[in-house]
């Protein structure tokens, strides 16, 4: 399901699942990926029950389409999935860490099914750290990043800001998703 959810991070035109898929469920997935981009979903799958067909759509899924198919069928209803697409006017970027979802075009974090509310600034150190996964930024770089130059304040107001992330993260997720690197500075653990 993580690869999955990281090529979801491209924004795709259309997404072809099965629901039967290995380590994962298709229908599972499906919400998931639904709950955050809105391309349309197609099932390819053996399962011919009306219930899992109702599953499907009920799990988000746009068309089903049971195995085996002809691969010109199969083309034919990509295609028209792709003529009638009209969601496709607002891309979001997103990244998927865990339960945390991070939608950068529309500054908005979820954990879950909640979402999570930041200030401004607590976006963007979240954006700096997390886009950056793994690498350390101490405090200074953090402020010159997130205030620039001619801040007026301090890099303290960075540790403040970070106590403020973990906290607001911490009452959604028991993931420490921003390390302390003693000595140095802060990194995003993705």
């Amino acid at each position: 399901m993580r690869e999955a959810l990281k090529q979801a991070e491209h924004n795709p035109d259309i997404v072809l699942l099965d629901i039967n898929m290995p380590d994962m469920d298709g229908l599972a997935l499906c919400e998931r990926l639904r709950q955050h981009i809105s391309c349309p979903i197609l099932f390819l799958t053996a399962r011919v029950e009306t219930a899992d067909k109702i599953m499907g759509f009920r799990a988000g899924v746009d068309d089903y389409i049971v195995k085996p198919f002809d691969i010109e069928e199969l083309g034919a209803r990509v295609a028209a999935h792709l003529r009638r697409e009209s969601r496709r006017q607002e891309r979001s970027e997103l990244r998927f860490f865990g339960d945390l979802v991070i939608d950068y075009s529309k500054r908005e974090l979820f954990v879950g099914e909640k979402t999570l509310r930041l200030s401004r600034k607590e976006f963007d150190i979240v954006e700096l750290l997390s886009v950056n996964a793994g690498q350390v930024f101490d405090r200074e770089r953090i402020y010159e990043r997130v205030w620039g130059l001619g801040g007026d304040g301090s890099s303290d107001t960075i540790m403040e800001h970070i106590r403020k992330i973990r906290s607001k993260l911490a009452a959604l997720s028991a993931y420490n998703y921003i390390e302390t690197v003693w000595g140095v500075g802060y990194k995003w653990n993705g």
